[in-house]
């Protein structure tokens, strides 16, 4: 029988749980799991627990949690990816497959051509949906540590505050990532979906940032981080 995977935002401990509301709907009511099923829960701290669920109703369940183990381990480079906010399907896709490839932290980048522009309410929605396609992600690929997502916020903030041994900003005309030495932490940049500006291109350099290239041909706004982060993660992590 397939082991069922669940992010649990509570602390886990071995023993007896009732999960939060929102897990025991999904695990009772679109998946229909009944009571001896076995599962496998991590609470972003990097351990894991595996156990079997003793009670499935409607709005509650209760599970026996009876075995932990140390999860799988985050990747040795520390990444920080600092993505051009762009609309819909595209941040979701950025969002989950750089959780897949190990980054520790992004951040939405608003800047000079983006077309999306979130206020309010409707940002604390985006925020709270970005964050549970994290989530669902390190369910799908087994990591035991969630990223973290941060608010949407300037590139001239962004790059401000961003510490990383090595920072690099994505354009066309500049250096391969192999001619960099390994780094023990990473920060990269990413346009939206017309792209950076020259200005704000020189902004970043102006901030500590090398211009790095991935290749002859200009990729998406959402196939960048994906091989921007395979790239790295072969070079200086996990890979």
């Amino acid at each position: 029988m397939r082991l069922s995977r669940f992010f649990i935002d509570a602390t886990l401990s071995l023993g007896e749980h009732d999960l939060p509301e929102a897990q025991a709907h999904y695990i009772g009511r679109v998946l229909r799991m009944a009571a001896g099923d076995p599962v496998q829960l991590f609470d972003g701290s990097g351990q894991e627990y595996r156990g079997q669920l003793l009670e499935v109703g409607k709005k509650a369940v209760r599970v026996s949690l009876d075995q932990a183990f140390a999860g799988q381990a985050d990747s040795p480079l520390q990444v920080h990816l600092g993505q051009g906010l762009s609309r819909g399907e595209r941040m979701d896709w950025a969002i989950q497959k750089a959780t897949e490839l190990g980054a520790n932290e992004v951040t939405p980048i608003v800047s000079e051509r983006c077309e999306v522009r979130l206020k309010d309410e409707r940002a604390d929605k985006r925020l709270a949906h970005w964050r549970q396609v994290a989530i669902s992600a390190c369910e799908q690929c087994g990591r035991s540590s969630l990223p973290i997502i941060h608010p949407p916020i300037t590139l001239t903030e962004w790059l401000a505050a961003t510490q990383a041994q090595l920072k690099l900003v994505l354009h066309p005309v500049a250096e391969p990532l192999v001619s960099h030495a390994r780094p023990a932490s990473l920060a990269f940049l990413i346009g939206p979906e017309g792209g950076l500006s020259e200005p704000e291109v020189e902004q970043a350099k102006a901030a500590g940032f090398h211009a790095a290239r991935l290749g002859p041909r200009v990729l998406r706004t959402e196939t960048a981080p994906v091989v921007a982060l395979s790239v790295a993660q072969q070079l200086w992590g996990d890979f």
